[in-house]
């Protein structure tokens, strides 16, 4: 439920409203705006008596929230929530693009990725330490070798990093080096996971899983902003339908959909989404037009010799070709990149 204060209230009535609810036994989250403060209401499962609260001095109406997710609710919280990285702001009019390797292999490879992705305009640096693959047998990541890699490119090149964390028990250890806690997509309901990242109170990447709806992403987005942490960056990435020559396919419905519902930025990884170099570029073109505030993409040195996902890895030339374009693109729907 929402308290919608009238215009002019002042901070004795809204502090008398939010002591009346904590006295309910439920939390208030203030969203103050220019002209008017909203106070919602996360409730313990008891009945709330709405016509009490209408009667206190300041108070317009409430209004009740009928989605299951209430936080990531824009109802709940109507101005858009800018989450800021080291100077990159994603969700405001410039766009941010996340860009490396799926995988740390070797410094080298990342100080060369790295200086490819600052030059061509990136300012996000991903790589994978730990790696979720469907067969054991995969390259399953550099572990925590390649988190102290990750933070020496980082301190070297000036990027701010993005890297998954799998583990609730990992979540300290991986916060020391990176700058955005990435959870993935086969972990988007590890609720574990999921509180262990909000009580970390660090930005947060959150993918939608491969078969998970809008609704359950906003649900697990639930669970971290449960804790107090709306520092979440939602990342569409592909779902599993019945089409092969893809290895996933983009919802991109799902960003002006997102963007409708919740207030949370919304990002879209082309490359997982498609699994090929040659139509990560298209994509990216679309999902900014589709109103995406940022994308995930991988680039590697050399795409050949990479040790996971080289189909849909681009060349460093093809990085740069990409940025250039996404700039016209941007333009055309009034933001920048």
């Amino acid at each position: 439920m929402m308290i919608v204060m009238k215009r002019g209230a002042t901070t004795a009535q809204v502090a008398n409203v939010t002591a009346r609810i904590e006295e309910m036994g439920c939390q208030a989250h203030l969203s103050q705006g220019e002209e008017r403060t909203i106070i919602g209401i996360i409730g313990n499962g008891r009945p709330i008596d709405r016509e009490k609260l209408e009667q206190m001095d300041g108070v317009e109406r409430t209004v009740p929230i009928l989605k299951p997710f209430k936080r990531a609710s824009r109802e709940f919280h109507p101005q858009d929530t800018l989450v800021s990285v080291n100077g990159s702001v994603i969700g405001g009019n410039k766009l941010v693009v996340m860009a490396g390797p799926c995988a740390v292999e070797s410094r080298e490879q990342m100080l060369e990725a790295a200086r490819v992705v600052k030059e061509a305009g990136g300012t996000i640096l991903r790589g994978g330490a730990f790696k979720p693959r469907t067969s054991p047998y995969s390259f399953q990541g550099l572990g925590v070798e390649g988190l102290r890699i990750l933070g020496q490119v980082r301190a070297e090149v000036g990027l701010p990093v993005v890297t998954e964390v799998m583990d609730p028990e990992l979540v300290p250890l991986v916060s020391t080096y990176a700058d955005v806690l990435q959870i993935g997509a086969r972990n988007m309901q590890n609720f574990a996971l999921l509180h262990a990242v909000g009580e970390a109170q660090r930005p947060v990447l959150l993918k939608r899983g491969m078969m998970s709806t809008i609704e359950e992403l906003l649900m697990a987005a639930e669970y971290i902003l449960s804790h107090g942490n709306d520092r979440i960056i939602l990342c569409e990435r592909g779902i599993r339908t019945f089409e092969t020559y893809t290895r996933n396919t983009i919802d991109i419905n799902a960003v002006p959909a997102l963007k409708q519902l919740t207030h949370l930025p919304v990002i879209v990884d082309p490359s997982h989404g498609t699994g090929r170099r040659e139509l990560v570029e298209p994509v990216s073109r679309a999902a900014v037009a589709a109103g995406a505030d940022g994308l995930i993409i991988e680039v590697h040195p050399h795409p050949e010799e990479a040790l996971s996902d080289g189909a849909q890895s681009l060349w460093p030339e093809q990085f740069a070709t990409l940025m250039h374009g996404l700039r016209t693109i941007a333009a055309a729907v009034g933001r920048k990149l």
